[in-house]
Formats: C-alpha cells, structure tokens, sequence
C-alpha cells in the first residue's frame, strides 16, 4: 500500500474535501498524512487522518486566526496584495520544509491541491508521482476558458481569447512573488521554470470534485482529467447543532465561508432581507461574529458558529453563499437554489 502526503492551502474550504479523499484511501489500505502548519494539526486529527508539521519556525499558534482577522479589516487591492504575501510565504515554507518531512516520514506520493501548486514542484524536485487536485473551481490555463476570477461566460472566439490572455497576463503578473519564490527551488533542484501560475504540470491524474455538466463546455479536454463530483463521506468530527431550535418554516441557510465571514454588513443585509418572512434563517458564521454583532442582526435568525452544513442544507428551501464551490455543490446536490454573493 502506498504512504499518501497531501498539500493544500490551510483553508477549511480545502481541508474539508481532502480529508474525505484521504479517509477513502485509508478505508482502501492507504496511509494518508497531511503536511501542514501548526495550527491546522487538530483540525486534520479531528478528521481521522495524520498530521506532520512544517513551517514550526515561521507560523506560532494562532497564525491563521490573525491571518483571517487582518484579511477582515482590508479590501479589494489590499486584500490581494495580502493574500499574495501569505501565499508567497507559503510557498517557501513548503518548498524549504516539505522535502524533509516527506522523507523522514516516507511519503511516496503526493495529492497536491491545484491553489498550493509548488506542492507538485516538490514532488518533481523529489522525483514522486503526484495527483493534482481541485477542490475548488478547475482552473484550465487556456486561451479559450475564462479565468476563475471573472464573470466571464465560455465562448471560443478570437476576441475572447485575446480577453481571457489578458486576464491571465494580469493574474501572473500580480502572483510575480509566488512565482519567483517557486522558480528560485526549481532552479535549485534543476527544473524547468514555471512562466504561469496554477497551471498543473500534473500527467497521472487531475481530479475535479466539479461533474463536468457544472464547468465550461471546453472541447479536447485533457484524458487524465477526472470530473468525480463531491468529496464527500462521514467525517469522525461531531459538529453540534441545535436542530431543536428549528422551527419547521422553510429554512434559510446563510454562509460566506471561512474567508469572507468576517463580514458583518452583509449578514445583517441577509438577516434585514429574511426579516418578516414566513422562513427561518439559519446563519453560520465560521468564529467571524461576536456576540454582539449577533444581537445586533436583524429580525431572529438562528446564528451558530459551525453547522454539519450537508444535514442543515438537505434541509434547506435556500441558500445564501458567497458561492464557494463546497456550499454550492452542496447545496446542487440536494436541488436546492441558491442566491450568490461572490
């Protein structure tokens, strides 16, 4: 049986459908370990798989809730520039400390997420096999697919393709310090340079938890790429819910998922928009309210931190979401509408 690592940004939105795929490959004979910061260890323990640390010297505990804390008080190019940094941080951690940790531990192959890509130039670098996957949207770098980022629908002509290049040249552009972060390894251990950032040199397998009739209608598709759905299955961590409270009125889920939670006019836009209809409103916000941003949401909405979102979804007449892939494929898995921020 074969010792599987899996590198991944250290967001639940990622964490979630890749500890469903390592607990699969355990149930098959596997051992599955996840290579991660500090913070995340109880996090990927409580999901019944292993953890190994890297980044010790550079995250101490409570990186990532101040990380989310001052993403909160930023917007729009100052978020980016952010995200880029931590992003770029990232990338060194894993590249300087993953190669280590794999070997001490015996890793033979690695799941690499497509958003942590530098994860497959340590794989390359140590000569392992390895499998990209999406857990978010399947990013295609071709002229002919609008980037992830845009609002942009499929159409294969030539001014949209000049479109969608230039979007891209912005995108690689503005990733210039994770690229070069993971350029400066790849000529360290003797590879070809990477000019574009996400796109997978991945040969064996990209696996898409998207089904193909949910992504663009892109022709001559590459073979090794595998449209499988959710990643789902029964995870051993219980999250409590006081599905007693439920009224039995039609229910209303609201989640902007573990990044945008912190944003307190728009669940109170949700909460005042709720108000006064025959529904209740079930609002999970992720740790990102206080007590007193609760009480101050209009109407009575019942506010948890945490739900088991697939029971309170299969129960939902509609969803409220900042459109991240897992609450909408969700909620499409149970027929249920959604209304989206992005």
């Amino acid at each position: 049986m074969t010792h599987f690592g899996i590198i991944c940004p250290p967001y639940p939105g990622h964490l979630n459908p890749l500890s469903a795929l390592g607990r699969e490959l355990q149930s098959r004979g596997h051992q599955v370990t996840f290579l991660q910061i500090p913070d995340l260890e109880l996090k990927v323990r409580s999901e019944g798989l292993n953890f190994y640390p890297i980044g010790e010297s550079t995250y101490q505990s409570g990186t990532m809730a101040q990380t989310f804390i001052e993403l909160a008080k930023l917007s729009e190019l100052k978020a980016l520039q952010y995200s880029v940094k931590f992003c770029q941080e990232m990338a060194e951690t894993i590249c300087r400390d993953a190669p280590k940790a794999i070997a001490d531990i015996g890793i033979e192959a690695l799941l690499v997420d497509q958003l942590e890509i530098v994860g497959e130039t340590v794989a390359e670098g140590l000569g392992l096999p390895f499998i990209c996957i999406s857990s978010g949207q399947a990013i295609h770098r071709r002229a002919d697919v609008p980037p992830f980022f845009t609002p942009w629908t499929y159409q294969n002509t030539l001014w949209a393709r000049l479109r969608n290049q230039a979007a891209y040249y912005l995108l690689d552009r503005g990733c210039q310090p994770i690229l070069q972060v993971i350029n400066e390894y790849r000529q360290k251990w003797k590879l070809p340079p990477y000019h574009h950032i996400y796109a997978s040199n991945a040969r064996l397998a990209h696996i898409s938890q998207q089904v193909a009739s949910f992504d663009f209608p892109i022709p001559n598709l590459p073979q090794h790429l595998h449209y499988v759905g959710p990643l789902r299955n029964a995870s051993p961590k219980s999250v409590s819910f006081p599905f007693e409270q439920l009224t039995g009125q039609p229910l209303i889920y609201a989640s902007l998922g573990s990044v945008q939670n912190t944003k307190g006019d728009v669940f109170r836009c949700i909460a005042a928009a709720c108000e006064g209809l025959d529904a209740q409103l079930v609002i999970t916000h992720g740790g990102g309210m206080d007590a007193a941003a609760v009480a101050q949401l209009p109407g009575n909405p019942l506010v948890v931190e945490y739900a088991p979102q697939v029971e309170v979804i299969s129960r939902a007449r509609l969803t409220i979401t900042h459109a991240g892939l897992n609450t909408v494929l969700d909620s499409l898995s149970y027929g249920v509408p959604l209304v989206a921020i992005p």
